[in-house]
């Protein structure tokens, strides 16, 4: 096996590759009511290796902070893990073509009851790249006020509660390990680090979203409403 390993000596900023590699073959083995589960066949240069993964149409989360610094929280109970646990809005980008600025400020709508004038990206991640496709980006809305009206919840969303809690406090739960959903972990931390370095790190609310892969099938809309995500 070859030696791939690079020492650290060019000053290259540390950043991910993405790579186009030959895929032989790529079929849908089961096809669930959220996400499906996809088999492909590709070559790496070593002969062809065979994997299977969800097949994901991406998310967007939100995390909203006051003019106190206080992030909106909500709780609501996650069935695979059996938790009511702590998280920020968030939903899939199931809806064919809309934006996911759009999106974003739309979960924030349905789960809050809040918009926002200010946004920006604070954070984008790949939830489980061993086993899923999914790619999530985390925005950061500023400028929180109630939207102009309610939305009607079903499924775990009727039992959705909320809490306002000082950025502070979240970090500290979330060293202490005390909440676990990633979203409200990668976003609580990311913004921690960018407010101590002036709010520098974020990026416009339009910037491109390179490590989203584009969806393999379309759904038809509203198939995976209230569905859940990472």
């Amino acid at each position: 096996m070859p030696d791939r390993s690079v020492d650290d000596v060019r000053g290259e900023p540390l950043a991910d590759e993405r790579v186009v590699v030959p895929v032989s073959a790529s079929e849908v083995v089961f096809e669930g009511r959220v996400w499906d589960i996809r088999r492909e066949t590709f070559d790496l240069g070593d002969g062809p290796i065979v994997r299977e993964f969800m097949d994901h149409p991406g998310a967007v989360a939100v995390l909203a902070l006051d003019d106190d610094d206080r992030a909106f929280l909500i709780r609501q109970y996650r069935h695979p893990v059996r938790v009511r646990g702590w998280e920020i809005p968030a939903g899939l980008l199931d809806i064919p073509g809309e934006d996911p600025l759009e999106a974003a400020k739309r979960e924030l709508a349905e789960e809050g009851d809040l918009e926002a004038s200010e946004w920006s990206v604070l954070a984008d991640f790949l939830t489980t790249p061993g086993g899923s496709d999914e790619a999530l980006r985390i925005y950061l809305a500023r400028g929180v006020r109630p939207a102009a009206e309610a939305y009607a919840r079903e499924d775990e969303e009727a039992h959705i509660e909320t809490r306002w809690v000082p950025l502070d406090d979240c970090v500290d739960a979330v060293l202490g390990r005390r909440v676990q959903n990633p979203s409200l972990v990668i976003a609580v931390l990311a913004a921690e680090a960018s407010r101590a370095r002036g709010w520098r790190s974020l990026g416009e609310a339009d910037a491109a979203w390179p490590t989203r892969s584009p969806a393999r099938g379309t759904r038809a809309p509203g198939a995976a409403e209230g569905a859940p995500t990472a």
